[in-house]
C-alpha cells in the first residue's frame, strides 16, 4: 500500500504533542513533509527546548506514517525559539530572545532555588540560557551556580558574563565580597539593575532568568516599566502567609501588561525518610486555589526536601547533581511547560520589518 502526501499530512493531523495538547498541524510544528513512492519524509520543528521530547515524537511519527501506507519513514525532529512579544514601548536587549522573571511575593519561599533550576533545566533541553541575578541585596545566584572570581571586560563598555554548569551568568554577588552589604538606596538599586542587564555581552540566549529579589518594590516596578519581559513564573508555598504575598505579585504582573506563565508551589509535601508517611507541613492546596482565581496554570510542586538545599549550597543545584532524580524530572517538566508557554504567546515581529531611513538626494 503506497502513502500519498494527504495520507501524510492527516496521519500527523492525529498525533498529540504530549507537551502543549496540540496536534503537530494544527501547531505548524510540520515544516518540511514530502512522499515518493512508499516513502515519507518529514521534518518536525517545535517551539520549545525539547531534547528529551525528540526521540519519543520522532517515534511516534514514523509509527502514524506507516500505519497510514509508508513502508518506511523519516522524521526529523528539532527546536527553534523565537523572540516574543514584550510590554508596549520596551524594547528587546540584544542578545536575548526572551526574558523570564521569577518573582515571589515573600522571601523563604525558594524562589532563587526555582529560577538556578528552571534555567539549568532549560539548558538540558538544548536552550542558550543565562540568569541574572537581580536581588541586588541579597544576591544567591554565584553560591548556587558554584562560581567564583570577577567578570572581565574585553572592550571596555560591557562585561563578559561568567559561567557555570553550560548558563551564562550575571549578578552584584560576581562585584562583591561576599561579606560586603549593599547600603544602597532604590534609584541606585534599579540603575545597578539595568547596568547588570544591558551592559553584560550576553551571547545569543533563547531565554535569560531573572531572579528576582522578593516582594513588589522598586526592581519588581523597573523591570515592568524597562526590562523587556516575555512573561513571570510566581513562586510560593501552600502556606497562607505565602499565598496573601504571592497574589500581591501575581496582580503585580497583571496591571503592567506581563503575562503570568504560571506558580511553582515548593515544600507542598514532606516525605519521611525513614518510614515514608507524606505530610502536608504548610497545608495544601493553596497554589491550586491561586491558579484557579486568576486563571493560570500549577506549573510543578516540590517537595520538602533537604537535599535540594544541600546542592543548591553546594553549587551543583538538583538539575545537574542529580540530572535523572524524582526531583530534577519536575524541574525539567516546569521548564517545558514554562517554554511551551513562551510558545503560545504572540511572536515578536519587530526584526520582520526592514529599517526605513530617509534620507534628503
Amino acid at each position: 500500500m503506497a502513502i500519498n502526501e494527504a495520507d501524510a499530512r492527516a496521519a500527523l493531523s492525529r498525533l498529540i504533542d504530549p507537551n502543549t495538547g496540540k496536534d503537530f498541524v494544527t501547531a505548524r510544528a510540520v515544516k518540511k513533509l514530502s512522499v515518493s513512492g512508499d516513502t515519507a519524509t518529514v521534518e518536525i520543528e517545535l517551539g520549545y527546548p525539547g531534547n528529551s521530547q525528540f526521540d519519543p515524537i520522532r517515534l511516534q511519527a514514523i509509527e502514524a506514517l506507516k500505519a497510514a501506507g509508508a513502508k518506511s519513514a523519516g522524521v526529523t525532529v528539532r527546536s527553534r525559539v523565537v523572540p516574543h512579544a514584550v510590554q508596549r514601548g520596551v524594547k528587546l536587549v540584544p542578545g536575548i530572545k526572551n526574558i523570564i522573571a521569577i518573582a515571589s511575593g515573600k522571601g523563604g519561599v525558594g524562589k532563587s532555588t526555582t529560577a538556578v533550576n528552571l534555567a539549568l533545566a532549560l539548558a538540558a533541553e538544548g536552550a542558550a540560557v543565562g540568569v541574572l541575578d537581580a536581588d541586588i541585596y541579597g544576591p544567591s545566584q554565584p553560591t548556587m551556580l558554584g562560581i567564583t572570581g570577577r567578570p572581565e571586560s574585553k572592550d571596555g563598555k560591557s562585561i563578559e558574563p561568567m559561567e557555570g554548569h553550560g548558563l551564562q551568568a550575571m549578578s552584584i554577588g560576581f562585584m562583591i565580597d561576599v561579606d560586603t552589604p549593599m547600603v544602597w538606596r532604590g534609584p541606585m538599586v534599579t540603575q545597578a539593575l539595568e547596568q547588570l542587564l544591558k551592559d553584560t555581552h550576553w551571547r545569543e540566549l533563547d531565554y535569560l532568568v531573572v531572579d528576582l529579589p522578593p516582594g513588589t518594590g522598586d526592581i519588581q516596578l523597573t523591570l515592568a516599566q524597562k526590562v523587556p519581559v516575555t512573561g513571570a513564573v510566581i513562586v510560593t508555598t501552600p502556606q497562607d502567609i505565602a499565598l496573601i504575598d504571592a497574589r500581591k505579585g501575581l496582580k503585580m504582573f497583571e496591571k503592567v501588561g506581563i503575562p503570568i506563565l504560571g506558580i511553582v508551589e515548593n515544600m507542598a509535601l514532606h516525605v519521611c525518610p525513614k518510614c515514608g508517611h507524606e505530610s502536608h507541613i504548610f497545608g495544601s492546596g493553596g497554589a491550586e486555589r491561586l491558579c484557579k482565581d486568576y486563571e493560570t496554570e500549577l506549573l510543578g510542586q516540590l517537595p520538602l526536601d533537604g537535599a535540594i538545599r544541600e546542592q543548591a549550597d553546594s553549587g551543583r543545584p538538583t538539575v545537574v547533581a542529580d540530572p535523572d532524580g524524582k526531583v530534577a524530572q519536575i524541574y525539567k517538566r516546569i521548564a517545558r511547560r514554562c517554554a511551551v508557554r513562551i510558545s503560545d504567546l504572540q511572536k515578536d515581529m519587530t526584526s520582520k520589518f526592514p529599517s526605513i531611513v530617509v534620507q534628503n538626494t
